[in-house]
């Protein structure tokens, strides 16, 4: 959590503000603060008090409460996307193999960064869609892209790619959801291997629709 060291109050009568690094010590205030109480429990007063300067001073580097969280989203998405390309590894051995790595390095982040991972998703579960968080879209582009290479490495078509992406990005973030809201706390493995579990169903069930072999299951 970023200390108040730095901050200082001069002058008589009138009080000038000083502190040599108050927009990183917001940030990390505001990511300390949606890491314990999520992102509804976050307000710009509150890292301010955390941060040890008046109300006012955030405002020095901030229009408001959204764009500390629209700052957060963005580093957040930087590291986030480094992380899933990093699992990837080009999709060796195979996209299958691949694509569970993915999905444990998806989750290993939301455990290691609740704060930045709540900020990047909001309330509503889906990257904010804005000029500034394109670094959002690109993470979907790329599950999209895994997913093609998957259903390549079964020779089927391509046409499933879309919505098997769609499918993995839910199953991930309901999964991550559950495992910070602690329901699997009793047995920390168990999200991953849901997950995974989840990952290769869905992928199967790709791979039959492309093929148009008949589900098991049927239609709803």
């Amino acid at each position: 959590m970023a200390e108040a060291q730095g901050c200082g109050w001069r002058g008589a009568g009138r009080r000038s503000y000083h502190h040599g690094r108050l927009r990183e010590a917001l940030l990390a205030a505001a990511r300390a603060l949606i890491s314990e109480r999520g992102l509804a429990g976050f307000t710009l007063a509150e890292a301010a008090k955390r941060v040890g300067v008046t109300g006012a001073a955030p405002y020095r580097h901030f229009a408001d409460r959204d764009a500390v969280v629209a700052a957060l989203a963005q580093d957040g998405f930087a590291h986030f996307n480094a992380e899933l390309a990093r699992a990837w590894d080009g999709g060796k051995p195979d996209p299958v193999a691949a694509l569970r790595r993915r999905g444990e390095a998806y989750l290993a982040f939301a455990r290691s960064e609740p704060g930045l991972y709540r900020a990047m998703f909001g309330e509503t579960g889906l990257p904010p869609r804005s000029a500034e968080n394109l670094q959002a879209l690109a993470a979907f582009d790329e599950l999209a892209r895994a997913s093609v290479a998957a259903l390549r490495f079964f020779h089927a078509p391509e046409r499933e790619a879309q919505r098997l992406a769609a499918q993995i990005w839910a199953l991930s973030h309901g999964v991550a959801e559950l495992m910070l809201a602690g329901h699997f706390s009793d047995r920390p493995e168990a999200a991953r291997e849901t997950l995974r579990a989840g990952v290769d169903a869905l992928v199967e069930g790709a791979i039959r629709a492309a093929l148009g072999v008949k589900p098991v299951l049927p239609a709803s």
